[in-house]
Formats: structure tokens, sequence, C-alpha cells
């Protein structure tokens, strides 16, 4: 039986992990709105198994369905993932469900964050969102383990922490109007330190440009390891990610972390860039309420948004042209662990990617 804490995780002595600490396994959820993905579902179903077969290689899976999809997705998926009845607005598992913290003895809680849909009614990529934002604790209830619901709107992918208490996030998304706009950005702060149980919080500026997640960190930066980052970079100077990756790199350098270090960048070139097709947009149904995707939209394609997993790393595969450079960037900075690529493009089409639909749960033993 899953607890509702009136407390604080930072009062309580517990801290979010960082994502290459030890793993108990990781959430899912299938993907089926069909606004968001296209021709029922399928091509994306297809990549979701793919990487829930890469990160079921090294550690439990758990994936969400439906009733309506739950023989589908049991169907596509490797027989070792389990799959779980649970109604979801869609299949950002990152941003919907908890963000687990853990305390010195192993005792594994979640923050559980208000979720509007990426801006709610100022923005928001679709309405309702109810289902998506009473995810975390149905999952929270699964794992047994309790809960701490957080006083503002944040999604999983706007943060990303280095375990040793500095955390990573953008003033678009955080400072943005539409999430928690009664929150000062020093009142942002001591939430992030009271639910993550963090010290130093690095405010990087816009995120990757059209990112519609209103630039979420883990698409454009994030910790590989305590004072080592992985930055999406382009040299195009006429790109419009390029000034946004040059003012985060700026900030980056000039930063330091909870333990007073300087932070090295290790820069990963942008593929693309890319944009959704005219056969990819066709096969989209437009459901009222929710945003319309149209073909030649860039698309927010970023070599950053990797998974960390037991022993591995699973990254994007999204443009031939950049590749194999990526892969080769991830196996500098995670030596020891193999660094394996899934074709993502049907993931990106929806707006996001691997770290996007996946949401580690760390090691230890719940509460």
């Amino acid at each position: 039986m899953s607890r509702t804490l009136e407390s604080t995780p930072a009062a309580d002595g517990f801290r979010m992990p960082a994502e290459w600490e030890r793993h108990a396994g990781t959430w899912m959820a299938w993907p089926e709105r069909p606004d968001t993905w296209r021709d029922g579902a399928g091509p994306a179903g297809t990549a979701f198994a793919r990487v829930a077969a890469a990160i079921g290689i090294s550690e439990p899976v758990t994936m969400t369905a439906s009733p309506a999809a739950i023989e589908r997705a049991r169907a596509a998926l490797p027989e070792a993932v389990r799959v779980v009845e649970l109604v979801t607005d869609d299949a950002w598992m990152r941003d919907i469900g908890p963000t687990f913290v853990v305390d010195d003895a192993g005792t594994r809680r979640g923050v559980d964050w208000i979720f509007n849909a990426w801006g709610g009614r100022d923005g928001g990529l679709y309405s309702p969102w109810d289902r998506d934002d009473a995810a975390a604790s149905a999952i929270l209830e699964i794992e047994g383990a309790d809960r701490y619901r957080a006083p503002i709107v944040l999604e999983g992918g706007a943060i990303h922490t280095d375990g040793e208490g500095t955390v990573l996030t953008t003033e678009e998304c955080l400072l943005n109007p539409n999430r928690t706009p009664h929150c000062s950005q020093a009142e942002i702060e001591h939430h992030l330190r009271d639910c993550l149980g963090v010290e130093t919080i690095v405010w990087l500026g816009a995120g990757v440009f059209l990112d519609e997640t209103d630039g979420h960190i883990d698409n454009l930066a994030c910790f590989v390891r305590p004072g080592v980052v992985a930055l999406t970079w382009t040299d195009d100077r006429d790109d419009p990610q390029y000034d946004r990756s040059l003012d985060a790199r700026r900030r980056l350098e000039a930063a330091t972390d909870a333990r007073g270090r300087s932070l090295e960048v290790h820069l990963l070139h942008q593929p693309g860039p890319l944009s959704m097709t005219a056969s990819e947009a066709a096969g989209l149904r437009k459901v009222a309420g929710s945003k319309a995707r149209r073909a030649g939209d860039r698309l927010a394609a970023s070599y950053v948004n990797f998974f960390i997993a037991n022993g591995r790393v699973v990254m994007p595969l999204l443009d031939e042209r950049h590749d194999d450079h990526a892969r080769e960037v991830l196996a500098g900075v995670f030596p020891g662990r193999d660094v394996v690529g899934v074709d993502a493009r049907e993931i990106l089409l929806g707006g996001g990617n691997i770290h996007c639909i996946t949401q580690q749960v760390p090691a230890g033993a719940s509460s």
C-alpha cells in the first residue's frame, strides 16, 4: 500500500539518484494516440518494442497499456517484459511517471509532479490530461512506494541530476508562465531542492529549437557522470539551434556543481535538421483539443535523448550522416557500457525520443 506523505523528500533524507546508478527496472507506456502516432500507432509500437527489448537485456521492463491495446502490446513485446493495464492519455513515461528518490538505507519513494500536458490551456499539447496526471500515483501503488505530491507543474524530462546534489534544467521550461506562474525562480529552486534533495540548480536558457515540451533539458543536455555533461550541438551558425547550444555551452562552462567542480562538456552534433514528411503526416488523425502535426514541420531531433540502463546506453538512430559519430562520443563518455542504437524516427515523430518514453526505478527496497 502506497502512502501519500505530507513532508518532503529532502526533509526525510531522500535524493534523486543519477540515471547511471543501479536500476531495479524501467517503466514505459504503450503508444496509442492517433494524433501523436501515425497509422494507428503501429510503427511507433514497433519502435517502442525495440526500445523495451534493448533495455530488457539488462534490467526488467514494465509496459503499461490500455485494455484496448494490451493484447497488441503483449504480442509485440519480448516475453520478459511485464505488461500491466493502465490507461494514460499518451505514452511519455518520463513526464507522467513518478521521479523516484532514495535514502541512504535504500528505501525508495516517488515524487508525483503536477502534469498539465506541457502547458495546460496555454500551449499544452492535448486536453484532457487527467489520466496522465494520475499515472504516477498508480505506478507508485503498483511499486508499493510511498508518494510525495509535488506542489509545482513539472515533467521528468525537465530535470537531469548527477545524483550528487546538482540538477540541470532550462528557463524556457520551468520559468514558462504555462507551468507554475505563481512561483518565482527562487521559489521554483526551493521546490526543486525540497523534492529532489539537491543543493545546486544549473539553469540553461532555451532548449532544442521547436521542442514542443518548451525546452526540456533531456533533449538539450544531460549529465553522463559527475562533473561531465553531454550537449546537443551544431556547427551551422545559420541554424536556429546554434545560438541556443552556444548559450548553453557558455553557461555550463561557467558553472560549478554542488561539489565545487567545473563542468566538462562533450558535444553531440544534432541530426538533420529533420522534418516530418507528407506521408508521415497523412497517417495522423486529428483529435479535438490536440496540437496539429503537419508535413514540413521541423522535428526536435537530438542524440542527447538517450537512456542509461544497467550496463548499457540505448541511443536513438536518427540520421545516417551523424549516427556513427554520436555513438562514438557516447562510447567515449560511457566507458564500460555497451552503446546500443535503436531506429527511433517513429518516436521522434511523436515529439520526443528514447529518454522521454522511459522512467527508471532505482535499486533499493520500497518503503
